[in-house]
């Protein structure tokens, strides 16, 4: 007799279904007021997955904002959450035993092993000074935050681990947003309105925050080295950081996307120099030379052309951005040709991922919406203040189709959302989804059907001395080539499972699988199992992931 879950995939086909309270992910995120008078209320926050324990199994991390009224007197905020991953679908809140509630409106989140002892830990960008928790090894983490110097007092919105130099030890750049006293903040003005409809001022006509790099010194501690690595651009309205090679040279190259200006596009020149070129290399706005509402930021090989192509999510009204990588350096807007242009316009896109949720071996898209002035909901502008995702299925000769409007799909529910975070958090061999709903609860959407409509691989790595891998390239082929990197600090606000996740489609074995250290060191396996997960440490061989827990 067949059961209820699989008829309903038989019957569905892959689809999501919103385990979050049955999962006792009991997190309320809260951000000022209803009415959001002012833009810091508006901005949201992130999630990221970290298996905190090293058991393979990924934990989740909830950032909070707060209270406007708590922020002007100066009480400590509402408090981020972590869940453990309890491994039967479920996850029991461990916070106050970890330590990281944190006291200050909380931003995003990123995960890596900053001092290469093995253990994953935990940056948060804040409104006011961001906070490191070194993990302890224990199940606890310590506030490192003064000891490595890495508090950046801004208004944060994201960050992002990455080797800027080859040193083998992750740096950190911060994307900060603008120059904002919560005492004294802009006033209303008639002014600043949408569609006719007056609204809170921001971010134009409001001074931009300058980014920040930090360089670690692989003692524990970081130096500000943002004009020495050549990092200095002017400030801007910084959202969304991504670290890819993107040229292919065997270094990290940085993408910043910007709100309501130019984007950032600082390329590696060696030795710890970057050279600012995003408008030279076509990504610094979008084919009709226009700027744009810059949020989210994802890179994925969606062509299989062995060269990674951006996606960026903008405001509504404006479409969400594809540019294709050229492979010399150069990209081009081609969202209007990948059929991506018109799904985008009456939504307002912030994380946004390349995954392949269907492990048909081209990766799809997701991008998790919702608007940031709840007085649309008061006009008949097709515009609403919380909206459904859009999610795009590759087609695999360059376009896309939005799929996410069927209600079979599971993901028609609409929320104001923010970040979100990607992860086979059941180990059942497809990709699930969380995400921060704005002034609402968690949703932690469960790939149903994903692991038994394609073959799929999925791969934990450990570095020698990067011990979390982040720029580490993998190259899977089977009947065609796929590539990904391991990255710290993705979409909106957020971090991904450091685990890579392939689907392979009707491919039973993988041809060939190499690694590309972020040492430069390569290591090549062929007919390689289908169907399960691995995994490698440097220069060892591979084996069965469920083999390893926590223990060093």
């Amino acid at each position: 007799m067949l059961s209820g879950a699989f008829l309903s995939v038989l019957l569905l086909g892959v689809h999501f279904v919103d385990v979050a309270e049955q999962a006792g992910l009991s997190f309320q995120h809260i951000s000022g007021s209803a009415e959001k008078n002012y833009i810091l209320e508006t901005i949201g926050s992130g999630v990221a997955w970290i298996d905190y324990d090293r058991d393979g199994w990924p934990d989740l991390f909830a950032v909070n904002g707060g209270s406007w009224e708590e922020l002007v007197r100066g009480v400590p905020s509402t408090g981020n959450a972590l869940f453990r991953n309890n491994r039967d679908g479920t996850f029991r809140d461990v916070t106050r035993a970890a330590g990281v509630a944190g006291s200050q409106w909380g931003m995003g989140a990123t995960v890596a092993d900053y001092d290469n002892d093995g253990w994953p830990d935990l940056y948060v960008c804040n409104y006011g000074p961001n906070t490191l928790y070194r993990n302890n090894g224990d199940g606890s983490f310590s506030d490192a935050t003064q000891k490595a110097g890495v508090g950046d007092p801004s208004w944060s919105s994201s960050a992002a681990f990455g080797d800027a130099d080859g040193d083998e030890w992750l740096d950190l750049y911060v994307a900060n947003y603008i120059e904002f006293d919560h005492l004294n903040p802009p006033a209303r003005s008639p002014d600043c309105e949408y569609r006719g409809i007056q609204v809170h001022c921001g971010p134009s006509g409001l001074a931009a925050s300058a980014d920040t790099f930090y360089h670690n010194n692989g003692d524990g501690t970081f130096s500000l080295s943002t004009k020495e690595f050549g990092m200095d651009a002017a400030a801007s309205y910084g959202m969304g950081a991504v670290w890819c090679d993107y040229d292919n040279d065997r270094d990290n190259d940085l993408f910043v996307a910007n709100d309501s200006q130019a984007n950032f596009l600082f390329q590696n020149q060696g030795k710890g120099k970057f050279k600012e070129i995003a408008l030279t290399s076509g990504v610094a706005v979008n084919e009709d030379g226009q700027a744009q509402a810059g949020m989210g930021v994802s890179f994925g090989d969606y062509d299989h052309d062995g060269y990674f192509d951006l996606y960026v999510t903008n405001f509504s009204d404006d479409y969400n951005t594809l540019y294709r990588n050229l492979g010399n350096g150069l990209f081009r807007d081609v969202t209007r040709g990948a059929a991506l242009t018109l799904p985008s316009l009456v939504f307002l896109g912030w994380s946004a991922k390349f995954f392949d949720y269907d492990n048909d071996g081209w990766e799809d898209l997701l991008v998790a919406n919702g608007h940031i002035y709840p007085q649309v909901d008061s006009r008949p502008i097709l515009i609403q203040f919380r909206q459904r995702k859009l999610l795009f299925k590759n087609l695999g000769n360059g376009k896309f189709s939005e799929v996410g409007a069927s209600r079979e799909m599971g993901l028609t529910e609409q929320w104001s959302s923010r970040g979100g975070c990607f992860a086979d958090f059941d180990n059942d061999g497809d990709v699930d989804i969380a995400v921060n709903n704005m002034n609402a609860r968690l949703s932690l959407f469960r790939n149903e059907g994903g692991h038994s409509s394609g073959h799929w691989l999925r791969l934990n790595l450990e570095g020698r001395q990067n011990r979390s891998a982040i720029g580490t390239r993998v190259v899977v082929e089977t009947d065609g080539r796929q590539m990904q990197e391991i990255r710290s600090g993705s979409g909106y606000q957020s971090s991904h499972d450091l685990r890579l996740h392939f689907g392979l489609g009707s491919s039973q074995r993988v041809k060939k699988l190499t690694i590309r250290w972020t040492n430069g060191e390569e290591q090549d396996f062929q007919d390689v199992a289908a169907d399960r997960g691995y995994l490698l440490r440097q220069g060892k061989a591979l084996a069965s992931e469920k083999r390893f827990t926590g223990k060093k």
